[in-house]
């Protein structure tokens, strides 16, 4: 599998994405979506990076810059006919190292508090995340929960 840092340009990234952003349309109330659309990804304080098994687009991921130092993981995602293939911690694992190599000491994200995701909060835990209050612009919400690492 390859790891790198992807400029969004491409149509199999951005059908990748306009399926998960669809996806979490589907799973969480609109008022709770937090994903990021195309244009946010793009922009200057966001690092996105993709995984690929041979040609085929298997993953994503990003880090938001938040402050000096902080980072918040975005659009993590994996394609569902690959979930629980090791796809997600290959990647989760590089993010992490190559942040830390960016500068960042501090990560947090907001993942959904249903059933839904709860591979995803075990892969955060499994990672050293712990849960958190809000942070940044998040409000307490009964769909969302919030985890936080120091790197």
């Amino acid at each position: 599998m390859k790891i790198a840092v992807d400029d969004l340009t491409g149509p199999e990234i951005i059908e990748f994405l306009d399926s998960h952003l669809r996806e979490m349309r589907s799973t969480t109330p609109l008022e709770s979506k937090h994903a990021l659309d195309l244009d946010a990804l793009r922009k200057p304080d966001v690092t996105f990076w993709s995984i690929k098994d041979r040609d085929s687009l298997v993953g994503c991921g990003a880090v938001k810059q938040l402050e000096v130092g902080h980072g918040e993981i975005k659009s993590m995602r994996t394609d569902p006919s690959r979930k629980r293939s090791g796809i997600a911690s290959a990647l989760l694992g590089h993010i992490v190292e190559e942040s830390r190599r960016m500068g960042y000491t501090r990560f947090s994200l907001e993942t959904g508090s249903t059933e839904f995701f709860a591979p995803a909060r075990a892969l955060y835990e499994k990672f050293g995340f712990e849960y958190c209050a809000p942070f940044a612009d998040y409000r307490e919400d009964p769909n969302s929960v919030f985890m936080t690492r120091t790197l």
